[in-house]
């Protein structure tokens, strides 16, 4: 047996649970000691043998090919993100020394960009931690800093989850985003570290993360309930940054002529600098 890590495994046992044998067109006969599907059931229904599929969630294969892992989703009910991740991890290679922890740095042109945009907006690392942002993304949270991490405010930081009225929905799509951006990537410090802190600090996390859930860090529409301005509703785009692999630019936008428009645009006065006063010289040059 190898030491690695059992991703595709893990991965399958986890979908396999989340599935009743009514979604999957089964019979339910008896009393079932299991959670979701059995082994057999999806053996059966994906045309493998039970023991091949048995030997696939041990990790005692590690090589399906493209066409059983196909099988596999369509059994499982996969959508389209966690079919390409549920492939990807068959191609992982094997680790011959644990990876360093890797820094990751926002390009300048990215840093100028930011910094010009007229709506909130910051740069997120792989591990979901802020690494950039301007004044207004401040000003629709206070933890939209640089240093920050996205996971740890909104799972351990009763003000941010406040911000959040569709919390559940939130997290949900926050910890789905996170294993995508992880990917097989997960002998990282960093990423150890942080998963580690949450599954300790926070049920909601552990019960997530046990789920494997996987999503492509996407645009959506975002309600805040901000102390402010009250109800905020605003689009966010996740716009990959083409000089920095693994890092996306998020900016928030209301659409056009909507009382979230004049919201933010008051958030955006509050949160300019304060014009420097004119010298004497000055005034008297514009008098």
């Amino acid at each position: 047996m190898t030491d690695e890590p059992n991703l595709l495994g893990d991965h399958l046992r986890a979908r396999r649970e989340l599935l009743t044998p009514a979604q999957a067109g089964l019979p339910v006969t008896g009393v079932r000691r299991v959670p979701g599907l059995r082994r057999e059931e999806v053996a059966m229904l994906a045309g493998i043998s039970a023991d091949y599929y048995l030997r696939l969630e041990q990790g005692r294969d590690r090589n399906p090919s493209r066409s059983v892992l196909e099988s596999l989703a369509r059994v499982l009910q996969l959508d389209d993100d966690t079919t390409a991740y549920l492939i990807g991890l068959a191609d992982v290679k094997p680790r011959r020394a644990r990876r360093r922890r890797r820094k990751e740095t926002v390009p300048p042109s990215t840093v100028k960009f930011l910094a010009a945009l007229a709506l909130p907006a910051f740069v997120e690392g792989r591990y979901l931690d802020v690494l950039a942002a301007n004044p207004l993304a401040a000003a629709i949270s206070p933890r939209l800093v640089p240093g920050a991490n996205r996971l740890r405010d909104v799972f351990l930081d009763p003000a941010e989850r406040e911000l959040f009225p569709d919390w559940e929905l939130a997290t949900r799509g926050l910890v789905a985003g996170f294993r995508q951006s992880v990917g097989t990537e997960t002998d990282d410090p960093r990423f150890i570290e942080l998963v580690g802190e949450l599954s300790l600090a926070s049920p909601r996390f552990r019960e997530l993360w046990a789920r494997h859930d996987v999503a492509n860090r996407r645009g959506a529409t975002v309600r805040f309930d901000h102390p402010v301005v009250g109800e905020l509703v605003l689009n966010r785009e996740k716009l990959l940054v083409s000089e920095a692999p693994g890092l996306v630019l998020a900016v928030y936008h209301p659409d056009p002529g909507t009382d979230a428009a004049d919201k933010l645009a008051l958030l955006g006065s509050a949160a300019l600098p304060p014009a420097p006063a004119r010298t004497t010289t000055e005034q008297d040059n514009h008098a």
